[in-house]
């Protein structure tokens, strides 16, 4: 199983989208900083707002893409 997921950030007031195998784990990861180039490595605060299992990677790309190209808060929050 994979997941797309969205975090939020209160610090910075920010979401991220991304997509793993393990959701725990990788919220963690996020939470410590260990992405050096990651947008998310300016927050410790990281939570969970929503996740979406799905069956295949491939299926968990596409809908993480189609989340990003949408560009709009408004989107995240309605969901």
């Amino acid at each position: 199983m994979h997941f797309v997921y969205i975090i939020y950030s209160i610090s910075i007031n920010r979401y991220y989208v991304g997509e793993t195998a393990h959701l725990e784990g990788r919220i963690q990861q996020h939470n410590q900083g260990l992405y050096e180039n990651a947008s998310t490595k300016i927050a410790s605060d990281w939570e969970l707002f929503l996740s979406i299992e799905c069956v295949h990677r491939t299926q968990a790309l596409k809908l993480e893409r189609f989340i990003k190209k949408q560009k709009s808060r408004k989107f995240i929050e309605k969901t």
